[in-house]
C-alpha cells in the first residue's frame, strides 16, 4: 500500500537525518546553492534577520535562525543547537537541530527536517566560495585544526575548489580524532598527501589555507600564532576566533565576514577583540561591490559565522530531491 504523501496545508513533510543524507544532494550544488545565496545577499534581494538565540550552558547555544531567498525559492527557520561537552559527556554530537520549510506564496509549512547534514555542508560550502574568491593561486597546502564534522566537509569543498590542492595536515587535540581524519581522508582522497600534525605549529607552518574548527568559545586559549602564518595564506575559520589569537588577526592585510550586521552583532557579545577592520562580506565580493585579493603576498581571513540564507537554499534542494525519491514520512498538519 502506497504511503501518504505530503498535501500542502494538510500533511507536511519529515525528514530524518538518515533521510536527509540519503537524498543525495552533492557538494558542488550545494556550493552552487550557498554562492546564489550570497550573491542575492549581495543584491539587497534576500530578507536575513538577526538570529536570536539563548544559552542553556557555557559556551553553549541555541539559535533561530530565519530567512527567505526568493530566487532559490527557500524559505524557512533553523533552530540549531551547539552544546560543546555532548561528545564527551552524553555520547551526543555537538551540533544538532531542526529545519522547517515554508511554501513561500502561503506560509504553510513544507517540510520539517534533521539540520545536522545541511549545517555541516553548507559550511563547508562557504569555506569553498570563499577559497575562490581568496585563495592565492596555486595553493597547495591546507591546514585543518580540530578534525570533527566540520574538518570532513570543509575539505570536500576546498577539494572542488582549489584545483592545485596537494597535501593536507590535520591537528586535533584528541589524538584518535586527528588519526581518524588522517585515515579516512586517505581512503577517500587518494590524490592527496594526509599528514597527522602533532602540534598546531607543525599544521600551520607554510600552510597556504589553514581551516579552524573547533567548538566556539567565549572565552578562548587561542594558539594559533601570527609567526605561523606564511604570506599568501588564506585563514577560514568557521569557529569564530577560538583558535585565533588577536596577533594573528591582526597580522592579515585583509578581513572579511559573510555578514557585516552580524558580525557586530557578535563583536557586541565580546567575540574577536583586536580583530582588524572588516573590509567587505562575501556578498559584496561577488557582485564586485570590493575588491578581493590584490597580491600573492596579501594573508586573508574570511571569516564567515553561518548565516540562514545558506541553510534555506540547502534545505530546498534536500526537499526537492526527497520528493523524487519518495523519501520521508508525511506527517498531519
Amino acid at each position: 500500500m502506497p504511503r501518504p504523501r505530503p498535501e500542502l496545508g494538510r500533511r507536511l513533510l519529515y525528514l530524518s537525518r538518515a533521510n536527509v543524507e540519503s537524498a543525495g544532494v552533492t557538494m558542488t550544488e550545494v556550493i552552487d546553492a550557498v554562492t546564489l545565496a550570497l550573491r542575492e545577499k549581495g543584491e539587497g534581494r534576500v530578507e536575513l534577520p538577526p538570529k536570536p538565540g539563548i544559552h542553556t550552558r557555557p559556551d553553549a547555544f541555541i539559535h533561530a535562525m530565519p530567512a527567505f531567498v526568493p530566487a532559490a525559492n527557500a524559505a524557512g527557520l533553523k533552530w540549531i543547537a551547539g552544546y560543546p561537552e555532548n561528545l564527551v559527556r552524553y555520547g551526543l554530537p555537538y551540533i544538532t537541530g531542526l529545519l522547517i520549510l515554508n511554501d513561500v506564496e502561503t506560509g504553510i509549512p513544507l517540510a520539517v527536517m534533521d539540520a545536522t547534514w545541511i549545517t555541516a555542508a553548507r559550511t563547508g560550502a562557504v569555506s569553498g566560495v570563499s577559497a575562490r574568491l581568496l585563495a592565492r593561486p596555486g595553493s597547495r597546502v591546507l591546514a585543518v585544526f580540530g578534525c570533527g564534522v566540520q574538518a570532513r566537509t570543509n575539505l570536500e569543498a576546498l577539494a572542488l575548489t582549489v584545483p592545485g590542492l596537494a597535501e593536507v595536515r590535520g591537528y586535533d587535540i584528541v589524538g584518535p580524532n586527528r588519526e581518524r581524519f588522517i585515515s579516512e581522508g586517505t581512503a577517500r582522497y587518494p590524490g592527496l598527501r594526509f599528514v597527522a600534525a602533532e602540534t598546531p605549529q607543525a599544521a600551520a607552518d607554510g600552510a597556504d589555507i589553514l581551516v579552524t574548527a573547533g567548538p566556539i568559545l567565549k572565552s578562548p586559549s587561542p594558539t594559533l600564532r601570527a609567526e605561523w602564518l606564511k604570506e599568501g595564506i588564506l585563514g577560514l575559520p568557521v569557529d569564530f576566533d577560538s583558535y585565533w589569537q588577536p596577533e594573528a588577526l591582526q597580522l592579515c592585510e585583509r578581513y572579511y565576514v559573510d555578514d557585516r550586521a552580524q558580525y557586530r552583532y557578535y563583536q557586541g557579545q565580546g567575540y574577536f577583540a583586536g580583530a582588524p577592520e572588516v573590509q567587505g562580506d562575501l556578498g559584496d565580493l561577488l557582485t564586485g561591490k570590493v575588491p578581493g585579493r590584490g597580491s600573492d603576498r596579501e594573508r586573508i581571513v574570511a571569516m564567515n559565522l553561518g548565516l540562514a540564507i545558506e541553510d534555506v537554499v540547502t534545505a530546498r534542494l534536500v526537499y526537492d530531491r526527497a520528493l523524487e525519491r519518495g523519501l520521508g514520512e508525511a506527517l498531519e498538519l
